[in-house]
Formats: C-alpha cells, sequence, structure tokens
C-alpha cells in the first residue's frame, strides 16, 4: 500500500537490486526523481523527469499511428452507468476496480444517476462514435486519446498500479472483420516497436488465453517482457471485439448493399507501465540504465573546476561551445552547479540513467578532448571535440544496442523449455523467470498449473504455430505452446 506523504523521508542509498526488488524499484523511482506517493492513497505525482520520459514514449507511438492515418480525440471522464452496464461481460470484469460519483454541489446532491470515473472508455466512445457513423462510406473510424483513467487497485505500486495513471487507449470501428483484425495486429507490431526499437526491451509477441483476455473481448493480444527479477510484465495490449461492442451499444452502418449492419470494433492500450518496465528491464544497483532513444537527457557534461579563474574560464567556454554545437544532434545538458563537487554529479546523472556522461577539465581543453563515460560500462575513454556531434550519436545507437542485447540476453538465460508438470513445479520452487512449454489449450489445464505453482500464469502464445506434441499438464494432444510466468 502507499504511504503517507509525511513518512516518506529522501532516499538516502538505493536497496541493491538482489537484496529485496521490489524495494530497489520504489528507491529507485524516488531517488531518480520519477515519482512519488501523494497524500490520497494509492494516487501519484509523475515528477518533471518522470513525465519528460512518458512524452518521448507518447511521442514516439503517436507518431507511428498518425502515419497510418488514426486521429486524437478527447472523450469524457464519467460514464453514465446505464452505459457502463450494457456489455455484462465487460462490467463484470472491471466492476471491483470502479469508482464512482455519486453526489456533487455544496449540498451534496444526489445524482439522478451514478457516473462511473472511467477504467476505460468502450462504453463511452462507442455510443458516441455511433452518431457519427451512418454508412460504409464513413468507415474506418481510427480514434485514440491519451488521457488518466482511474481503477481502484487495492495493492498499489508506482508506475505498475497506481489507481490514477495515464495512458492511450485507441478505439476503431471497421465495416469488416479482417479490416477489424489488421488493425488488431497493425497495433500490437507498433507496440512491439515502441519496446524493442525504442525501449530496448525485448518481448514476447502473441494470444492471451481465454482466461486472460480482456473482458468483452472475442481475444487479446499482448507484449510481455521480462523483468531483471524474472517476472513478466505485460506491457502492451491490442483487443478484436467483433461486433459484442457493436451489438450492446447499436454502433451500426449501411452497406454498399444499403443493409444495416453492426460495426466491427478495436480497441488497445499502453500506459505510464512502460515507465515500470524500463526500469525493472535495465536498471542496477546504482539506479536507471535509460533507453537513449527516450532518455530526456542523452548526455550530460560535468566540468571540472579548478581554482584558478583562467582555467575555470576556458572549461566554461569550452562547454559552451558545445552546447551550441550539440543543440539539436543530441539531448544534452551542462551540469552547471557549482556548489556540487564533480563525484556527487557522476552519482546522481547514475541514478538517474543518463546514458553518457561527459567530463571536461582545463588539461581536456588543452588537449581538445572530452573523457566520454557511458552508463552500462562506466570506462572511462578520451574522445576528440572535433567531430563530437557525430561521435555521440553514433555512441547512442551502439548503447541502445548494447542495452538491448543485455536484456535479450538476460531473457534467455532465463527461460527454460519444459514439457511436463513436475518439471514445471520444481523450476518454480528453485527458480523464476519464463518457461516455455506445449498446452492443450483447455482453462482446467492453466489453472491447474496457476495452483500447483503458486501464481504462475501463462501470458501469452504466438499465432498460427504449428505445433506437435502433448500438453504439459495433461497429456493431449497440444495446441500452443505457451510461455509462463510469474507476473506483475
Amino acid at each position: 500500500m502507499a504511504e503517507p506523504v509525511e513518512e516518506q523521508g529522501l532516499v538516502k542509498e538505493i536497496t541493491p537490486l538482489s537484496v529485496d526488488f521490489d524495494r530497489w524499484y520504489t528507491d529507485v523511482v524516488r531517488k531518480a526523481e520519477l515519482a512519488d506517493w501523494t497524500f490520497v492513497q494509492g494516487m501519484m505525482v509523475i515528477r518533471p523527469y518522470g513525465f519528460a520520459l512518458w512524452e518521448h514514449i507518447q511521442r514516439a507511438f503517436d507518431d507511428m499511428i498518425k502515419a497510418s492515418g488514426h486521429e486524437n480525440m478527447a472523450f469524457p471522464l464519467l460514464i453514465p452507468q446505464e452505459f457502463l452496464l450494457k456489455e455484462a461481460e465487460h462490467i463484470e470484469g472491471f466492476a471491483p476496480e470502479v469508482a464512482w460519483v455519486t453526489k456533487v454541489g455544496k449540498g451534496m446532491k444526489e445524482l439522478e444517476q451514478p457516473l462511473a470515473i472511467r477504467p476505460t472508455s468502450e462504453t463511452i466512445i462507442g455510443p458516441i462514435m455511433r452518431k457519427y457513423i451512418q454508412s460504409h462510406r464513413d468507415l474506418p473510424k481510427l480514434t485514440n486519446q491519451w488521457c488518466n483513467v482511474m481503477r481502484w487497485e487495492m495493492r498499489t505500486r508506482l508506475f505498475l498500479r497506481s489507481r490514477e495513471f495515464y495512458w492511450q487507449e485507441g478505439h476503431t470501428f471497421h465495416s469488416t472483420a479482417q479490416e477489424a483484425e489488421d488493425e488488431v495486429h497493425l497495433i500490437l507490431g507498433y507496440y512491439r516497436d515502441l519496446a524493442q526499437d525504442w525501449l530496448a526491451v525485448p518481448v514476447d509477441v502473441g494470444l492471451k488465453s481465454e482466461t486472460e483476455k480482456f473482458a468483452g473481448a472475442v481475444y487479446t493480444t499482448s507484449i510481455e517482457g521480462m523483468m531483471r527479477d524474472g517476472q513478466a510484465l505485460q506491457m502492451g495490449t491490442s483487443h478484436y471485439f467483433g461486433q459484442n461492442f457493436s451489438r450492446a451499444y447499436d454502433i451500426g452502418f449501411a452497406n454498399r448493399e444499403n443493409q444495416r449492419e453492426l460495426c466491427y470494433t478495436t480497441s488497445w492500450g499502453v500506459s505510464t507501465r512502460l515507465i515500470g518496465a524500463l526500469i525493472m528491464a535495465h536498471g542496477d544497483d546504482s539506479g536507471l540504465i535509460l533507453p537513449p532513444r527516450v532518455a530526456p537527457i542523452q548526455v550530460v557534461a560535468v566540468p571540472i573546476l579548478r581554482s584558478d579563474e583562467p582555467s575555470r574560464e576556458a572549461v566554461r567556454g569550452c562547454l559552451r561551445t558545445l552546447e551550441a554545437q550539440l543543440r539539436g544532434a543530441v539531448r544534452f545538458k551542462v551540469d552547471w552547479r557549482e556548489d556540487v563537487r564533480p563525484g556527487e554529479k557522476y552519482a546522481e546523472w547514475e541514478v538517474k540513467g543518463v546514458p553518457l556522461r561527459l567530463e571536461v577539465g582545463p588539461r581536456d581543453v588543452e588537449a581538445g578532448q572530452v573523457v566520454l563515460v557511458d552508463r552500462l560500462r562506466r570506462e572511462k575513454r578520451p574522445v576528440p571535440i572535433e567531430g563530437l556531434a557525430e561521435r555521440l550519436r553514433a555512441e547512442l545507437a551502439q548503447f541502445h544496442l548494447d542495452l538491448y542485447h543485455r536484456a535479450q540476453t538476460f531473457k534467455a538465460e532465463h527461460t527454460a523449455d519444459l514439457i511436463d508438470l513436475a518439471a514445471v513445479v520444481d523450476h518454480y520452487r528453485t527458480d523464476g523467470g519464463f518457461v516455455r512449454a506445449l498446452w492443450c489449450g483447455r482453462g482446467e489445464c492453466e489453472a491447474q498449473v496457476k495452483l500447483e505453482t503458486g501464481g504462475v500464469t501463462t501470458r501469452n502464445f504466438p499465432e498460427n504455430e504449428v505445433i506437435e506434441g502433448t500438453c504439459v499438464v495433461c497429456g493431449r494432444e497440444a495446441k500452443h505452446r505457451v510461455t509462463f510466468a510469474k507476473a506483475y
């Protein structure tokens, strides 16, 4: 549960990752000044450094969807109770987490109808978009919104499960099932690219089981990443609804033969949980290690100032020149603070995960060089100032690849292929990570694995994979090669 703000204090030291992963995670979030808890239990404040990180993630994905014709809109925060109740399976899945507005004004006047604070927006967007869809000529409607939502989580964690969080939610309307399913997989591919090409997190891409799918969906697809404690994190989902929501909300159109049909719909979303993902996939005992493409600061420079004024001015002049030369080439910051020692600055920027650090002293200025330190290796390397912009861009590109390969290697080393339930149960007694095994697709076998392993669930499985063999649980013919894991 969230701590009251008045009991929190500054984080002086980060708990080692190997000692207490949960405490390490919270320490890093707070010491890196990404987010903190507030006076409202379970509600977080995202601080400027954390929000800048989210803005870079937003921009990357927003560019992807706009390039394929999607448009951003803004929909109401409050949903009438009657709308929420129309799709029975959907409301049953969300009921425990829904917060309601029932009274307003100075006199606490009862509303005629309770209003739900959106946990997700299918039930309000559908009825609104119905007004703008009459004919097949109006389709497809490719909409997205960036917004906050509320889910009354009982156990909260910064970025992973706060009661209010930020996300994008796409909602699209189509004239054919094939077009809608193509949309689901287009977005799933975007999510994979966002995770791997921007966040440097390798992911498993595939279908969720019937048990794990989104409430009200025909099927759900997801990307699943492995964190450095071996647990899985669902990083994004894309859902095919068929005509389920269109039937509930009468969202139809006149087809080419002027006959009325129901729309086929999708929804999909990623959230500020992605910040939690990159922390847990890349961080170490010293704090964050940020992927360069989303890092608010890609390169930080620390001046090494001596006591004599001429040498101090030479260093300052060099760094002012670098600021001008690097503007627009990389996201560059000079730490000009004179009341903080260089060693303290190094430690602070390591906690904040800045990929590259430059150290610039009087001797470096004389030699026409800077000292380069990357956050992964921490080796000091002198590099010439001439051509520095190109060198830094190349270093950042290599840093991304190294970070991705590091996570990919960790994932491979903590993934096991097992062939029977006893081996799966024994594995999770002493180990974590992913287990890949054959599965018949039945919920009973899925539930048995969860029961006997103390909470291991199916994460997803590849679509259309040809399988030969028998189920790891029951011995029946297998339908899927599924990934099992404990998950956040």
